[in-house]
C-alpha cells in the first residue's frame, strides 16, 4: 500500500502545483494589465520544481511497485509478473493506459521545469509568464486525468494476487520498447513548449520579436525526438510483428506522423519569417496545429475508438481528450484571428524561383499530405458514427498520395540548398546544381544498366542521388569556409543550416532504403524438408531441425534455418506467461547493408504434438512451413533515422549568429536584391562566412570573403539567429 499512497501524494502534489501556478501567474498578469504595479508580485516559477517533484515521486513509486512486483496495485497486477525480467518490469510503466499518462505527465513537468530554468532571468517578461501559465494549464489537465479515469495507483479489492498477468507479449520481446516510447513521448510532449510560446505571443501581441526564435529551437528539439522515435517504432514493428513490414498506415502510426509533418513544415517556413518577416499567420497556425495533433493522437490511442496493435484498451478518456483538443483548437486559432491585424506581413514573396518560394511549396506538400493522412485516419470513425457501419481506409489510399509527395520533396531538397533568398539567376543556379544533377542522372543510368526497372524507383534513386549531392556540396562549402577562417572543420557541420543539411542526408538515405524495400520486396511461403536445400530469389535455405527453449519468462519452439550456407537463424513461436497465454511469432532476420532475409516459423508438418506453429498434415512430418521476405536496403532505413537524429542535434548546437530581419523585431532587410541583374549572387549554406560569387565564375571554386553583412549585395549564409 505504501507505493499507492506515495504515488497518490505525488500526483496530487503535481496537480496542486500546476493549478496554483496557473492561478498565481494569472493574478500577476491581471494586476499588471490593470496597472497595479504596487501589488505584490507572486512568482509562478517556483511551482515548476514542485510539479516535477510530484511527478518524480509518482513515477518512482510506480517503478518501485513494478520492480518489486507489488500486485496490490491493479496496474502492476495487469502488466507485470514475477518472471518478468527487470528491463521489461521498468518499461511496464508505459505498457498500459494509466502508466502512459503518468509518463506523459512526468515529461510535461520536466519540460516545464527546463523552461522556467532556461528563462529564470526573464520571469517577469509577459511572454515567459504566459508560456509558463500554458505549460501549467496543460500539466493540470494531464495530472487531473491521473486523479480520475486514468489513476495508475488504484488498488485491488481484497487480497493482492500472488501472480500478475504480465506485460503484453509484444512488449517483452524486444529491448527497443525501452527506447522508442520514451522518445516518442518526448517528441509529443515537447511540442507543448512551442504551443505555449505561440499562445504567449498572441496573448501579449508580441508576435514578431525574438520569441519566435525560441519557439523554433524548442520545435527542433521536439522534432528530433519524434523523428528518431518514429524510425525506432518502425524498426521495432519490423523486428517483432512478424509480417516483414515496417509501416502499415495504422491509425496510431498516422497519429505520430501528422504532428511530425506539421512540425517539419514549421521548421522550414519559420526561416522565411525570420529572414523576410513573411508567413506569420501560417507559422503560428502550424505551432497550434502541431500541438493539437499530438492531443488528437492521444485521443486515438487512449480512447478505445480504434483497434490497433499500437493502441491501448478501451477507456473513458475519450470525451475528456477530444474536449481538450477542441479547447486547444478554439483558443489557438481564435487568438490568431483576434491578432490578425498584427500578423499582416510587410510584403510578399518576390519571385517563385527563390528560397522563399521553395519553402512555401515545401510547406504546401507537408501540410497537404498531413491533411490527407488526417482524412484517411478519421474517415472510418466518422463513417461508423454516422452510418453505424465499419469501413477501412487501406494503404493504397495513402500510398497514392505519399509517392508523388515524397518525390516532390526529394526534388525540393535537391534544388533548395542552391537557391538564394528572394531570387537567383538561372545561369548561376545551373552552375550550382550542375554536378549534383549529373550525379543524379548517372545514378539512374547505372541503375538501368544494373537491371533496375520501374519509373518510380528510378526517379526515386535519381532524385536521392541529386539531393544527397546537393546537400553534400553545401556541407563541403561550409567546412571549407570554416577551415579558411580558422574555425575548425567541425564548425562547418553545426548550426541550423549545416545540421539541416545532415538531416537532409539522413532523409535521403532513409528514402532510398524505403524505395528499394517497398519496390523490390519478394514474399513467399516455403516448405522446408529437413536437410534439403531450397532456393528462392537468389538465396538458399536449409532447415536443420527444431529446438525448445524454456525460461521463467518465455517458452518457445525455434526452427533452425541456415541461410545462404552461412550462420543459423532461429524464427520461433513463443509464449510469455502461463500455458494458456497468447502464442506469438518471433521472426529471425539475416540483415546486411544490401538487404534483409526475414524468416518466420509458420507451420509444422504431420499430426504430432503442437509446437505453437500451425499443424499442416499435407506437409511431411520432418518439414516446416517458413515465411520468407527478401527486402533490399532495409538497413538504410535505420541508418537514415540515426543520421536524421545526429543532424537534428547538430542543428541545435550554436553556429554563426545573425540578427533576425523580421521588421517587427529587428532591422528591415536590405533593399538590394541578392542575385539581381548586374550584381553578384550569394552562395547559400557556406558556413558562417559571407560568400560573394561573381556570376561568370565557378561558385565552388570561390573563396569565402569575411565581408560584413550588408556589404555590397552580400547576405549572411548558413548563419543562426540569436
Amino acid at each position: 500500500m505504501l507505493n499507492s499512497v506515495l504515488g497518490q501524494i505525488g500526483v496530487w502534489l503535481g496537480f496542486a502545483a500546476a493549478v496554483v501556478g496557473v492561478v498565481v501567474i494569472a493574478v500577476s498578469l491581471f494586476n499588471r494589465a490593470r496597472g497595479k504595479t504596487a501589488a505584490p508580485v507572486l512568482d509562478g516559477r517556483f511551482f515548476a520544481p514542485v510539479l516535477l517533484l510530484g511527478a518524480l515521486v509518482a513515477v518512482g513509486a510506480m517503478e518501485h511497485a513494478l520492480i518489486t512486483h507489488d500486485f496490490a496495485l491493479v496496474f502492476v497486477a495487469d502488466n507485470n509478473a514475477r518472471a518478468t525480467p527487470l528491463l521489461y518490469s521498468i518499461t511496464g510503466l508505459w505498457s498500459a493506459l494509466a502508466g502512459s499518462i503518468l509518463l506523459w505527465g512526468f515529461a510535461l513537468a520536466l519540460f516545464a521545469t527546463i523552461l522556467v530554468w532556461r528563462y529564470r532571468t526573464q520571469a517577469r517578461d509577459p511572454v515567459v509568464a504566459w508560456a509558463t501559465l500554458v505549460m501549467y494549464a496543460v500539466s493540470a489537465f494531464f495530472f487531473g486525468l491521473m486523479l480520475g479515469p486514468a489513476n495508475p495507483f488504484t488498488t485491488v479489492s481484497g487480497s493482492a494476487p500472488l501472480h500478475g498477468a504480465g506485460p503484453n507479449a509484444l512488449l517483452q520481446d524486444n529491448p527497443l520498447v525501452a527506447i522508442h516510447p520514451p522518445l516518442l513521448y518526448l517528441g509529443f510532449v515537447g511540442f507543448t513548449v512551442p504551443f505555449a510560446f505561440a499562445i504567449a505571443m498572441l496573448a501579449t501581441g508580441r508576435v514578431g520579436d525574438r520569441w519566435l526564435v525560441e519557439t523554433r529551437r524548442w520545435t527542433l528539439l521536439s522534432w528530433t525526438f519524434l523523428s528518431v522515435g518514429i524510425v525506432l517504432g518502425a524498426w521495432w514493428s519490423y523486428q517483432v510483428l512478424g509480417w516483414g513490414g515496417f509501416w502499415g498506415w495504422d491509425p496510431v502510426e498516422n497519429a505520430a506522423l501528422m504532428p511530425w509533418l506539421c512540425g517539419t513544415a514549421y521548421l522550414h517556413s519559420v526561416l522565411v519569417q525570420e529572414r523576410r518577416g513573411l508567413l506569420r499567420v501560417w507559422n503560428l497556425s502550424l505551432s497550434v496545429a502541431t500541438f493539437a495533433l499530438t492531443i488528437l493522437g492521444t485521443f486515438l490511442t487512449r480512447s478505445g475508438v480504434i483497434q490497433s496493435v499500437h493502441a491501448f484498451s478501451e477507456s473513458s478518456l475519450g470525451p475528456l481528450l477530444i474536449g481538450f483538443f477542441l479547447v486547444v483548437v478554439f483558443v489557438g486559432f481564435g487568438l490568431i484571428a483576434w491578432r490578425g491585424d498584427r500578423l499582416r506581413s510587410p510584403g510578399g514573396i518576390d519571385a517563385p524561383l527563390g528560397r522563399e518560394g521553395a519553402f512555401l511549396l515545401n510547406n504546401l506538400l507537408f501540410v497537404g499530405f498531413a491533411f490527407v493522412v488526417l482524412l484517411g485516419t478519421l474517415f472510418p470513425l466518422l463513417y461508423e458514427a454516422l452510418k453505424n457501419q465499419q469501413v477501412t481506409v487501406g494503404a493504397p489510399y495513402f500510398n497514392t498520395i505519399a509517392v508523388p509527395v515524397g518525390l516532390g520533396l526529394l526534388f525540393l531538397m535537391s534544388v533548395a540548398p542552391a537557391l538564394s533568398w528572394r531570387k537567383v539567376d538561372g545561369g548561376v543556379l545551373w552552375e550550382r546544381l550542375r554536378i549534383p544533377a549529373w550525379i543524379g542522372v548517372l545514378t539512374v543510368v547505372v541503375c538501368v544498366v544494373a537491371g533496375v526497372r520501374g519509373l518510380a524507383p528510378l526517379i526515386g534513386f535519381g532524385l536521392g542521388a541529386f539531393a544527397a549531392s546537393s546537400a553534400g556540396r553545401s556541407l563541403v562549402l561550409s567546412v571549407r569556409a570554416s577551415r579558411h577562417h580558422g574555425s575548425g572543420a567541425w564548425r562547418g557541420l553545426v548550426g541550423r543550416t549545416n545540421g539541416g543539411m545532415v538531416v537532409h542526408l539522413g532523409v535521403v538515405v532513409f528514402a532510398v532504403g524505403l524505395v528499394a524495400a517497398t519496390s523490390f520486396i519478394q514474399r513467399t511461403e516455403l516448405a522446408l524438408p529437413l536437410g534439403t536445400v531450397v532456393h528462392f530469389d537468389g538465396h538458399t535455405f536449409v532447415y536443420e531441425g527444431t529446438r525448445t527453449v524454456n525460461t521463467a519468462q518465455r517458452r518457445a519452439t525455434e526452427a533452425a534455418i541456415k541461410v545462404d550456407g552461412g550462420g543459423l537463424f532461429f524464427p520461433a513461436v513463443s509464449q510469455y506467461g502461463g500455458a494458456n497465454s497468447e502464442v506469438v511469432g518471433t521472426p529471425a532476420i539475416d540483415s546486411s547493408v544490401f538487404g534483409d532475409v526475414y524468416l518466420t516459423f509458420d507451420s509444422i508438418g504431420g499430426t504430432g504434438p503442437a509446437s505453437g506453429a500451425q499443424l499442416i498434415p499435407d506437409l511431411p512430418a520432418n518439414a516446416i512451413g517458413a515465411g520468407v521476405v527478401v527486402e533490399p536496403l532495409v538497413a538504410w532505413l535505420w541508418a537514415g533515422g540515426l543520421l536524421i537524429g545526429v543532424g537534428g542535434l547538430l542543428a541545435l548546437l550554436p553556429g554563426g549568429r545573425r540578427r533576425p530581419t523580421d521588421p517587427v523585431s529587428g532591422p528591415a532587410p536590405a533593399t538590394t536584391t541578392a542575385g539581381g541583374p548586374g550584381g553578384p549572387d550569394v552562395e547559400p549554406n557556406a558556413g558562417t562566412a559571407v560568400r560573394v560569387v561573381a556570376r561568370d565564375r565557378d561558385p565552388v571554386a570561390e573563396t569565402e570573403s569575411p565581408a560584413p553583412v550588408g556589404a555590397g549585395h552580400a547576405e549572411p549564409v548558413g548563419t543562426e539567429a540569436p
